[in-house]
């Protein structure tokens, strides 16, 4: 009777876990653009059903307690059921470097009512998404920027690696990394993002000695929507991209 019971009660308790870990909330944006010529950026967060209070926060990425020359306001407002909140970005005016592209996080909490009631269980659901600081002025487009990305086959005929070189001042987020050559296909990399100037690298455990090979990934622009490239990729590094199109899913990477 009791070996019957707990998948029970485990059933029970996702369907709790479920419902009280769904999102009241949601973001207007898959990340932020935050162009260094202006004072501010903006983001909406949007409200469903229930009342919640929402609490935002900015950090660098790297050390979640370092602090960021930003601002969000307000730091934490109450949301009625089925409004918006406009949530302001500010920077402080120095602190990012002003070559090049910068990455730091927003954090977006929502903190559920209490409820009283037994055997409850509630939890606090946080968002986190990207804010690219780019400076004013910075030369180059970031349109452009996963085109010109520097692919590079390993010489290692055992297995290889693939290395990819940013030379432009942006970052580029790409996903679905994936080689074909010698009828072989291999995934890569699902999603990463590369830094300006940043070098990656990328362990191959199907592909052997090929000279070259079809490389296809996803890069994601500052809307959210996808650009698919396809490029051939040499371990001379002699590549040239053949084709790309728009895909318009949005993706938070």
């Amino acid at each position: 009777m009791l070996r019957r019971s707990i998948p029970t009660c485990l059933g029970l308790l996702g369907m709790l876990l479920a419902g009280q870990a769904s999102a009241s909330i949601s973001l207007s944006a898959t990340r932020v653009v935050f162009d260094g010529a202006h004072k501010e950026a903006n983001i909406t967060v949007r409200n469903g059903k229930q009342e919640v209070l929402v609490q935002s926060w900015i950090d660098s990425g790297e050390d979640s307690a370092q602090t960021a020359p930003f601002a969000v306001t307000p730091p934490l407002a109450k949301v009625q059921p089925s409004e918006q909140q406009l949530l302001r970005i500010l920077y402080e005016g120095k602190g990012m470097p002003a070559d090049k592209e910068s990455v730091v996080w927003l954090s977006v909490q929502e903190i559920p009512q209490t409820i009283d009631a037994a055997n409850t269980l509630q939890l606090a659901v946080r968002q986190r998404i990207k804010i690219f600081f780019r400076p004013a002025h910075l030369p180059g487009d970031p349109l452009k920027a996963p085109s010109q990305l520097l692919w590079t086959l390993s010489p290692d005929n055992v297995g290889g690696e693939l290395s990819v070189k940013n030379p432009t001042l942006f970052h580029v987020s790409m996903g679905d990394v994936t080689l074909q050559a010698g009828g072989q296909k291999e995934v890569a990399a699902d999603s990463t993002m590369i830094a300006p100037s940043e070098t990656k690298t990328f362990k191959l455990h199907k592909l052997k000695g090929n000279s070259t090979a079809q490389l296809t990934f996803n890069s994601i622009n500052d809307y959210g929507a996808q650009n698919k490239h396809q490029l051939t990729v040499s371990r001379a590094g002699n590549n040239s991209e053949e084709s790309s199109h728009k895909d318009s899913t949005p993706t938070p990477n």
